[in-house]
């Protein structure tokens, strides 16, 4: 009985052990952290649009400096008859119909003596390329206002959202919009198709410091063509570009703003034009060419801020080459 017992105790302990054991709770896990999603900054389309609001802002203010006082005095200095050039441009240059702060940078540019050496005078029919904020378009408005015609190419307002160049020829109808001054000023706006007005119309066709953003984006071929069309037979083409180092290639150089002089003949030339004189009216040999922002680096604008900038200021702006070419009578390099 005893054995008997034991066996039944024996057989139920073996039976417990082959029962499955419990299952473990599941684990519980913590969820991971959310991994922030890095700031990409404003889209080209919100840059766009800012750059266009600070414009109009900045443009409601300007337009409310031009009293009626101001802006009858600047029509009359367009339309009285000068027998001289420079001293219609020296009354043009002291005039306070000129944008606050613009006479500052006469020292620096030049314009009397960079205009007369292009051949400009208050007959000429002129095309401006490359207006930017008007500094150039409120001297040659004035001065051939009555007699010639001022004809204004840039970027075309109605561009794409996104592109920085809608803006800034929205900054240019702004600036021609501000005054009856203007209202003699032709608008040319500058799309895919590049066309300065009509062809072989201009005595003048001038462009500051223009030429290396047309290599940048591939356009100097066209540029040049365009230029080309726009002239008459024997026309003036006007150029001041922001001079590099001799020997050196627009392909290199142009990122930082600079094109050498040997280099800037060489494709003008080969474009149907003839280099008719040249000027150092705009040259700087204080100017080392070699700055880590490119030309930006130096006044106006001071593109590293405060750094160093008393150092760039003694340099002064830009060393530029000034160029006067005659069209010659043949169709340009395409």
């Amino acid at each position: 009985m005893k054995l008997r017992t034991s066996l039944l105790v024996l057989s139920l302990s073996v039976g417990a052990c082959k029962k499955e054991a419990p299952k473990a709770e599941p684990e519980t896990k913590t969820p991971a952290p959310a991994v922030a999603v890095a700031d990409a900054g404003p889209t080209d389309a919100e840059k766009v649009a800012k750059k266009i609001a600070d414009d109009q802002a900045a443009a409601e203010k300007e337009k409310a400096r031009w009293t009626p006082e101001l802006e009858s005095a600047a029509i009359a200095l367009r339309d009285k008859a000068s027998k001289d050039n420079k001293e219609a441009l020296t009354a043009i240059l002291a005039s306070d119909h000129r944008t606050p702060g613009a006479k500052d940078r006469d020292a620096a540019r030049h314009p009397l003596e960079t205009l007369v050496f292009f051949g400009v005078t208050p007959a000429s029919t002129v095309v401006e390329l490359g207006a930017g904020g008007g500094w150039y378009t409120e001297i040659l408005a004035p001065f051939v206002g009555a007699k010639g015609k001022l004809i204004v190419a840039g970027p075309d307002a109605n561009g794409p959202a996104d592109k920085m160049t809608t803006a800034y020829g929205k900054s240019l109808d702004l600036f021609l919009a501000k005054s009856k001054l203007f209202d003699k000023v032709e608008r040319v706006n500058i799309g895919p198709s590049i066309k300065l007005g009509e062809d072989g119309k201009a005595d003048v066709v001038i462009a500051m410091r223009e030429m290396h953003n047309w290599q940048r984006r591939g356009e100097l071929d066209a540029y040049l063509a365009a230029i080309h069309a726009a002239l008459k037979d024997g026309g003036t083409f006007g150029l001041e570009a922001h001079r590099a180092k001799p020997g050196t290639k627009g392909e290199d150089t142009a990122e930082s703003g600079y094109l050498a002089e040997d280099w800037v003949i060489a494709k003008v030339e080969a474009a149907g034009f003839k280099l008719a004189d040249k000027s150092e009216v705009n040259a700087n040999p204080k100017d080392t060419k070699d700055y880590a922002k490119g030309v930006w680096t130096l006044p106006p604008n001071f593109r590293e801020g405060d750094k160093d900038k008393e150092k760039y200021a003694a340099i002064g702006e830009s060393d530029r080459m000034t160029l006067k070419f005659t069209k010659i009578a043949k169709p340009a390099t395409p």
